[in-house]
């Protein structure tokens, strides 16, 4: 990725399809505190100050590098999507299995003394803005749990959006 007559784009590209996979791998089942995000974020800039060849000595705000290479912060988002996407897959398992039990805190045992850490569940709970039975309400049908997690998938673009409407509008229509 060091070579100059690469586009920016291309390497770009090429850091989301051959870094990220890495940077993620399990990304479903960790606890997101505000240190893990902050991680991913500060990850996520440095490969593309790399990519730039911008030093982190150099006096360039995050925003600068963000315009010069014509993206937006999304591994933060991809990570959450992920998360979410497996908490209603896991959810709509049929019967019971360990996953499910453990996600909804049904295990036997008696809580840890102390300040509770964040849990598994705090992150859905905080990024739905639902309680834990709202939620396993919400993943049995899909598309209205798609809904609760806008940014769940692959992000899109606006232009890619706008097609994407018009196209299921014209399916409506035919």
């Amino acid at each position: 990725m060091e070579k100059s007559h690469i586009p920016i784009s291309t390497k770009i590209r090429l850091m989301k399809a051959l870094a990220w996979p890495v940077t993620t791998c399990g990304c479903e089942s960790w606890t997101l505190r505000k240190s893990e995000e902050t991680r991913l974020d500060a990850s996520e800039m440095k490969g593309l100050r790399r990519t730039l060849r911008v030093s982190w000595t150099a006096k360039k705000t995050n925003e600068w590098v963000l315009n010069k290479a014509g993206v937006k912060q999304e591994l933060l988002d991809t990570v959450k999507a992920r998360k979410l996407a497996y908490y209603g897959h896991t959810i709509r398992k049929q019967g019971s299995c360990l996953e499910k039990e453990m996600m909804q805190g049904t295990m036997p045992g008696a809580p840890r003394r102390g300040r509770p850490r964040t849990a598994w569940m705090d992150n859905i709970k905080t990024w739905t803005g639902l309680s834990v039975e709202e939620s396993i309400r919400m993943t049995e049908d899909r598309d209205k749990w798609r809904k609760v997690r806008p940014w769940c998938g692959r992000p899109l673009d606006q232009g890619r959006l706008k097609n994407r409407k018009k196209n299921s509008v014209e399916m409506l229509l035919i």
